[in-house]
């Protein structure tokens, strides 16, 4: 396994408050209780790296984290049903919209999908804006723990089907748990190879 050098940066209210660009980033998105902080914590094998919750929308900044002094991980808030106001809800919308289309240092945006549902309107609609926005992103099936492969596998293959209908190829998909660590050598893999051509540049 993969050990990492993490160290927090930093939360920030806004892209334009987030400091210099100087490293590759890479950010995490999805909708609320997807069990994003989870995975972030399996991936940079800390407990409490990011925090968990049982209620929904409690990562409301920008959060970065230097990783081997070679690239940053972007904790960015959820989308979907957090429990917060419409006025707060829009404002998070467009702080994550903004660093999505205007970071240049971002490489790619893994959207996770809980596994173990079909697939959330919100979740393709995100899915297609970020597509119509040509940003780079690959999909991260998140809980699969809690599932019988054969679920998983019918699941997946419905959740793809109904993208389908908008895209005429898949961008790349992990299959994770963050209880079992699957799928965290597969993510740290790809990042490595993106650092590697960005450093070749």
């Amino acid at each position: 396994m993969q050990d990492l050098d993490v160290q927090f940066v930093g939360s920030y209210v806004s892209v334009g408050t987030c400091p210099p660009e100087k490293l590759p980033e890479y950010a995490f998105i999805g909708r609320s209780n997807v069990g994003k902080s989870s995975l972030i914590n399996m991936l940079c094998r800390r407990k409490n790296m990011a925090r968990v919750s049982n209620t929904p929308g409690k990562t409301q900044l920008i959060n970065l984290f230097d990783v081997n002094e070679t690239w940053q991980l972007v904790d960015l808030p959820g989308y979907g049903y957090a429990t917060v106001s419409k006025r707060k809800r829009a404002k998070f919308e467009h702080m994550i919209e903004k660093y999505l289309e205007t970071r240049s240092s971002l490489q790619c945006t893994f959207v996770l999908i809980d596994s173990r549902h079909t697939l959330q309107e919100i979740d393709k609609e995100f899915v297609n804006w970020l597509g119509a926005q040509r940003i780079a992103f690959v999909i991260v099936f998140t809980k699969t723990d809690k599932l019988k492969e054969a679920e998983i596998k019918q699941n997946i293959e419905s959740i793809n089907a109904e993208l389908l209908e908008s895209w005429e190829e898949l961008p790349q998909q992990f299959i994770t748990s963050s209880k079992t660590t699957l799928g965290r050598e597969d993510i740290l893999s790809f990042i490595a190879e993106i650092n590697k051509m960005h450093a070749a540049k």
